[in-house]
């Protein structure tokens, strides 16, 4: 069975973050909230999270990596050293894979020095398309490039979420129907 786990810091954008948990465990993937600052963390819009657990080597046992945006959420998991060297890790390994929304993949992806030459999207504006000039910009909602998955933000996470569920091959529609996205589709 895959395992995915969502990174947090004090500051992470819980919808970003919230919304792919949601949606791998209504897909019955193994996923866990992994913190780097600790069991409870402050959202960036003050929302009080618990996180199943708090980073460790365990990290590099997981399929999927996802770096929810959020500042100063995106900065807070930057600065972590395990994170980021398991990150540079699963950028070699393409059986591993990263997710990375909003202001993460220009934040927390260039401090891991792993975005040179990937078709990436993040935020738009705030400097982050400064952050990677080494990258490839796309301004689509969602874009993967190999083992990399990245996408512009809140309203996005759906989408993200989506795609994330098919990278691991599972059928998105088995959770998006009954989530009625596709209500939203025929509009």
């Amino acid at each position: 069975m895959k395992k995915v786990a969502v990174m947090i810091a004090d500051g992470s954008e819980e919808i970003e973050a919230l919304t792919v948990v949601d949606v791998m465990r209504r897909a019955n993937i193994h996923c866990d909230i992994v913190s780097v600052n600790g069991r409870e963390i402050t959202s960036s819009h003050n929302v009080e999270i618990l996180a199943d657990k708090v980073i460790d080597e365990s990290i590099k046992d997981y399929d999927m990596i996802v770096l929810p945006g959020g500042l100063p959420g995106a900065y807070n998991l930057a600065e972590n050293k395990l994170l980021i060297e398991t990150l540079q890790e699963f950028s070699k390994d393409s059986h591993k894979y990263i997710g990375a929304i909003c202001a993460s993949p220009a934040i927390v992806l260039s401090k891991a020095n792993i975005e040179e030459g990937k078709l990436i999207t993040s935020y738009p504006g705030k400097g982050f398309e400064d952050l990677l000039k080494k990258a490839d910009y796309s301004e689509n909602l969602v874009e993967v490039d190999g083992n990399l998955i990245t996408s512009r933000g809140p309203a996005t996470a759906m989408l993200f979420a989506f795609k994330l569920l098919e990278v691991l091959g599972h059928n998105p529609k088995d959770v998006s129907d009954g989530m009625l996205w596709n209500l939203l589709e025929e509009k």
